[in-house]
């Protein structure tokens, strides 16, 4: 039975899962979550907690959450490598770099892009200038510890480069990686020359009009 992703091409949310099924090779639908597929809106309200995507459907089984969904790929048997680590310490590291990249990187971006959606009058300046601090401050943190292998979490690619990869695409639009941090410079680089984060940047490309900030002309 054919796996069926419900989600949008232009959500980083949705590229997470998106990068991980295509850094296994497995095959799946991709089902448009939109007012103009409203029977798959309907299907997603019922499978995740506050309907909003992505949601992996699986014959009978149904996972909701990015992470999850990531870790689910992991079951299926493919030639690829895992993307949670065999070894239970690189594991823990893995996710430990996945949470960093949601929460620090992710969350602030996405709390930007949100004001911006806001009407005037609801505006949260200070709620946009404390994202863009953790940004920063999250931005600095990470510039020693990329600087031991090409990915998150040494030479191999895992779960948290699937999150980073959408987090600093879009962070660095919304408040650009300094030219101070070299390295986390060169590793949003390396991800975007993935073939698999390639792929689902095209994919999106034709929604870019939609960034409420305006997409820059770049990436």
């Amino acid at each position: 039975m054919t796996l069926s992703l419900y989600g949008h091409p232009f959500a980083s949310s949705v590229w997470k899962p998106l990068i991980a099924l295509y850094e296994r090779d497995i095959p799946f639908e991709f089902l448009m979550a939109d007012p103009g597929h409203p029977e798959n809106q309907a299907r997603l309200a019922m499978i995740s907690p506050t309907g909003q995507f992505p949601a992996l459907v699986d014959g009978d089984t149904a996972i909701s959450q990015s992470v999850a969904v990531i870790e689910y790929c992991d079951l299926f048997p493919c030639a690829a490598p895992r993307l949670i680590p065999e070894n239970p310490r690189d594991a823990v590291h893995a996710r430990m770099m996945t949470a960093v990249f949601d929460d620090y990187v992710h969350a602030p971006m996405q709390k930007i892009v949100g004001d911006a959606l806001r009407p005037v009058d609801e505006k949260d300046p200070r709620g946009v200038a404390d994202a863009k601090a953790t940004l920063d401050r999250c931005y600095a943190w990470l510039e020693p510890r990329l600087q031991a292998g090409a990915w998150a979490c040494g030479d191999r690619f895992t779960i948290a480069d699937c999150v980073a990869a959408p987090a600093l695409f879009y962070a660095d639009w919304v408040n650009p990686i300094a030219e101070s941090h070299p390295a986390l410079r060169a590793y949003r680089a390396r991800l975007l020359a993935r073939k698999s984060v390639v792929r689902v940047v095209d994919e999106a490309r034709p929604y870019r009009a939609y960034f409420p900030l305006g997409a820059p002309d770049r990436d």
